[in-house]
This record gives C-alpha cells, structure tokens and sequence, in this order.
C-alpha cells in the first residue's frame, strides 16, 4: 500500500494500515505517504527487522524524514537495534495492543489478568484467516485447548465504536470460553505519535524554505 504525498513517509505494520489512513484522512495529512508491510511478518517477527531496514534503504532518498509504525512486535530489541542504527524513531510499545491501549493502561489491563487474549478492529475483521485459519483450528479443532487453555479473558480494544463488531468480538469469546471484556481505546499513541511526526515534518520543512528563501 502506498499513499501519494510528500515529505514524511510511515512505514507502518500492515495490521495498521486502515487505521493509518483513516488518521490521515481525518487530519488532512497531505504532505505523508505510507508504505506497509504485510502483516502476516507477526508469524515469522525474526524478519521484520531486516524487512524494515530494506524498506528504509529503499525509500530513504525520497523523503525528509521516515518514521517507523511498528511496536517491537516480538523482535525482541532487534527492530530497535536496527532503527538506531538507521537512525530513524519508531512508536514506542511492545505491541498494537499497549500503543491502542496506551502504557498505563495495557499494563493495568495486564497486571489484572495475564491469560488475556487482546483483539483489535484489524484482527477482529481477520479473525478467521489469521487465527482460525492461519493456527490450522479450522481442520483440528480439538487443538482449541492447546493454543488457548491458560487464556481467561477476551479483550476487545476497539479503535471504532460499533455494536457489530462488539457482538463480532462477543462471539468470538464464546467461542474460545473465555470472559469477555470491552475497551473503546481509540488510536492511542498511533495518533499522537502520527501527528507529533507530522509536525516535526512541517517544522522542518519551514525551516528548509526559510534557508532557501535567504540563500536566494
């Protein structure tokens, strides 16, 4: 996925592609592009550093300035050695889930009950395929207990409000046997991160004409 502007560009997990643009849209972010990578990197996160690292390579001479729309994503502290090395900042969390929730939050969330199992709007709509699907649960069901018997809870943190998709969430609990609990999080640090770099970009270019406005 690519989104025309200038200037600034996200390269942002796949699973956050939506919300991303939907951010965009809504605070007229013209001058951002974004380019995603594909989500399904979470099954296999010993390659999201290096697909990160190629990406920045690859886009470098096109931009201002890059930021990174990904937690650590069970990287375990290699994405972040790879950012340093580039020098380039990403959002900071372990996950989607602690960026939606936000730090204090996901942590009280976590300290409450440890065998949660947390459900965003991208994995809610993806449920089948990525979890279902993507763990083999749709030929051997009967692997259930196996992948999800030290779960207790089911958290749904919604970006969006919609009865549906609560009543989607519920089902899915059920499903699994686990209590169900609703958090409406919004975007959490995804926007505030989004819109602090995407005024760090607008300072920057500012500064940039300025120079060039006397240089001439």
């Amino acid at each position: 996925m690519v989104v025309d502007g200038q200037g600034t560009l996200i390269i942002a997990c796949g699973a956050l592609a939506h919300e991303v643009a939907a951010l965009r849209a809504a605070n007229g972010w013209s001058a951002l592009d974004v380019r995603c990578l594909p989500p399904e990197l979470h099954n296999r996160p010993e390659r999201i550093p290096a697909a990160v690292r190629d990406l920045i390579r690859e886009s470098r001479p096109q931009y201002r300035s890059i930021f990174v729309a990904y937690g650590d994503c069970g990287t375990g502290g290699r994405l972040d050695e790879v950012l340093a090395a580039e020098g380039v900042e990403r959002i900071p969390g372990a996950h989607c889930y602690e960026f939606y929730a936000t730090g204090p939050a996901f942590a009280a969330l976590a300290d409450d009950e440890p065998g949660s199992f947390y459900l965003t709007d991208f994995l809610l709509r993806h449920f089948e395929r990525l979890v279902i699907r993507g763990l083999g649960l749709d030929r051997h069901p009967e692997l259930f207990p196996t992948y999800f018997g030290n779960y207790r809870r089911l958290v749904y943190l919604a970006q969006r409000p919609s009865e549906t998709a609560e009543r989607e969430a519920r089902v899915i609990a059920e499903r699994m046997g686990l209590a169900f609990e609703y958090r409406l999080t919004g975007y959490g640090t995804l926007a505030t991160s989004l819109a602090a770099t995407v005024e760090r970009g607008q300072d920057t270019a500012g500064r940039e004409h300025r120079v060039d406005a006397w240089a001439n």
